[in-house]
């Protein structure tokens, strides 16, 4: 799997949010704490963020590990924004498609990531292929399950979904064609979070007319981080996260999930602090180095 994280709030630079903190994203991707499949996240990485007053998002990515990255260093240390959506990757196939297959993919001033899995890729999404205008199949950035996730996702928003409804949807579709898949979707325009828990770890911490993060695990032991429980819609804003239940699509067999009416907020009741498990101490890897710390076993990757 992956690990990626957005926030929202007051202008800080890269590096507060992304290689500071203890346990930050950078860490993360040789050390996870709550990584459920695969140990490391050296395929890939890349970070999109919004300057005042311009809607279109930068963004910074490479094929290798970040920790190996000493331009990024840099980057962090210097750029500034009060949005922004970051990923370390670990790929399904070590190198596939390079720096164009790793998050956050963009397009009409929307950043997207994919913490997960499709079993079965690419056959198991050959159903839903006719649901697509030829041109956006065409123009997929890369080859993987993650870039067509994204490309069923930005459908639907430009046939006019909401945010939540459109990852709530693309969920449930892509779930219903292949069944084990995980799919913690993470989508920003600079201003709103639209997150789902599908299948792995998913955290927020908010400062209610401030500040929140989506992550995820938590960068920190801050005991306001919130855990959002599996199969659940998160949206979220400066003025404070709402979360919702995702069905599965077995759950309503009479239904199509293009008819599942929009999503209802439901009670912070079913939410619950972060318990982190204690750390494990893994040596820093060094510039250079494409696998330090690599895992024996043999990795659960997400694309």
């Amino acid at each position: 799997m992956c690990r990626h994280l957005a926030f929202l709030g007051p202008e800080e630079p890269l590096g507060r949010l992304l290689v500071e903190p203890e346990h930050s994203l950078y860490r993360q991707s040789w050390a996870p704490r709550r990584q459920r499949y695969g140990t490391v996240n050296a395929d890939g990485f890349g970070v999109g963020w919004y300057a005042r007053a311009d809607p279109r998002p930068a963004r910074y990515r490479r094929a290798g590990p970040i920790w190996a990255d000493g331009s990024f260093a840099d980057l962090a240390r210097v750029v500034r924004t009060g949005a922004l959506l970051a990923a370390v990757r670990d790929a399904t196939l070590a190198g596939a498609d390079g720096e164009a297959a790793a998050a956050p993919f963009a397009a009409d001033g929307l950043l997207f990531s994919h913490n997960g899995a499709i079993p079965g890729w690419p056959g198991s999404m050959a159903p839903l292929v006719p649901l697509l205008p030829p041109a956006d199949l065409l123009s997929m950035e890369a080859r993987t399950d993650s870039a067509f996730v994204w490309a069923l996702l930005l459908h639907r928003l430009r046939s006019g979904a909401e945010p939540g409804q459109a990852l709530a949807e693309t969920v449930q579709q892509v779930a219903e064609a292949a069944p084990g898949a995980r799919l913690n979707l993470l989508l920003t325009d600079g201003a709103t979070i639209a997150a789902t828990a599908w299948g792995d770890s998913l955290c927020y911490l908010s400062e209610p007319g401030h500040r929140v993060v989506v992550a995820s695990e938590p960068y920190d032991d801050d005991p306001r981080w919130r855990e959002v429980p599996d199969r659940t819609l998160l949206t979220a804003s400066r003025a404070g996260v709402e979360l919702a239940p995702v069905e599965r699509p077995a759950e309503r067999p009479d239904r199509k999930p293009a008819d599942r009416p929009a999503e209802k907020p439901i009670g912070k009741s079913i939410d619950k602090p972060v318990r982190n498990p204690v750390e494990d101490r893994a040596p820093s890897p060094t510039p250079g180095t494409v696998r330090a710390g690599a895992p024996t076993s043999p990795k659960e990757p997400c694309t």
